[in-house]
């Protein structure tokens, strides 16, 4: 018996080839990132969707490739934690004075009581004094941060814990040696701390 031709006279149609199947979810990278060990908000960021399957990564242009280097860039980490120590400062000096019961008080007289305007310009001065500290000390940190995991090329808990020592032995070094070391081991500790909590 003849072997059946195709519809057109030609060669026998073969067996058609099966289509592929879509690519599985890598639910294990995904829980891994979430709440596994590489969990955090840095780990979440170099997180390349296209390594989980099934979703696209488009193509990212220039102009998208220009911004992220900019935002991930030491000068803009800085600026950025300093605006955020500044106005994190400024309310938390005006806290301060708020439940304070000797803002406004005059030394030199203290049966005086003190007028609103006295009181609103001690709030306002003490404000900008904590915010002008924050500043410069979220500064400090975030760019001595960024500078080490960049010689490092890791992104751990050890970055948080030197830039924590340099920049507390930095600000307590003007107080002496003693209190340099003091204040690199506190900042470490607290770093170490936030970064435990944080990831």
């Amino acid at each position: 018996m003849a072997a059946a031709s195709s519809p057109a006279g030609g060669a026998p149609a073969g067996p058609r080839p099966e289509p592929a199947a879509p690519a599985q979810l890598q639910y294990s990278l995904l829980l891994e990132h979430l709440v596994g060990e590489r969990r955090g908000p840095r780990q979440a960021r170099a997180l390349d969707p296209a390594a989980l399957g099934g979703i696209p990564a488009p193509p990212r242009s220039e102009e998208q490739k220009l911004i992220e280097r900019v935002m991930e860039s030491c000068g803009f980490k800085a600026a950025l934690a300093c605006v955020g120590g500044f106005v994190l400062g400024g309310a938390f000096g005006v806290f301060t004075a708020g439940i304070d019961t000797n803002v406004g008080f005059d030394p030199k007289d203290p049966y005086r009581t003190p007028t609103a305007k006295e009181v609103l310009k001690d709030m306002g001065q003490r404000g900008m004094s904590y915010a002008k500290n924050f500043a410069i000390v979220g500064a400090m940190f975030s760019c001595t941060e960024c500078l080490v995991e960049s010689y490092r090329g890791k992104s751990d808990w050890k970055n948080s814990v030197v830039s924590g020592c340099i920049t507390g032995g930095a600000i307590g070094f003007r107080a002496g040696l003693k209190a340099g070391a003091i204040g690199c081991g506190g900042f470490a500790a607290f770093s170490a701390v936030i970064d435990y909590y944080l990831r």
